[in-house]
């Protein structure tokens, strides 16, 4: 059974700076593409990064602007969402999602289409 369970959110000021995690298991996590995602009141899933299988780099949303980072560590299952500069308008909660390599899927993947399994999302609050 898959699961990913991401944790880290929390109640931050603007301009300070979170670090979201997200556990997997259950997959071969080495083969599955880690995205994460984000979802403010009212709005659509908002496609925020994904990581590389080949190297230990990651592909981002324009909006990102070099704000966020997301990186992994493939002995621990886990993949991380570094979030600096925080704006009230980063408020969302915050899912982290996975998709298998061997999906005929765009790479990098941008699409909630692209994703077979999803966390349950952790909140983001960023006040002003």
């Amino acid at each position: 059974q898959v699961q990913l369970v991401e944790s880290g959110g929390g109640l931050v000021q603007a301009g300070g700076s979170l670090r979201l995690s997200c556990a997997a298991s259950g997959l071969d996590f080495r083969n599955y593409y880690m995205g994460w995602f984000r979802q403010a009141p009212g709005k659509e899933r908002e496609f925020i990064g994904v990581t590389s299988i080949s190297s230990n780099g990651a592909s981002y949303a324009e909006f990102v602007k070099g704000r966020f980072d997301i990186s992994k560590d493939n002995a621990k299952n886990t993949v991380y969402l570094k979030m600096n500069s925080l704006k009230p308008e980063d408020t969302a909660l915050y899912y982290c999602a996975a998709s298998p390599r061997t999906w005929t899927r765009p790479v990098p993947r941008r699409s909630t289409n692209d994703y077979r399994y999803w966390g349950q999302g952790t909140q983001v609050t960023v006040s002003s």
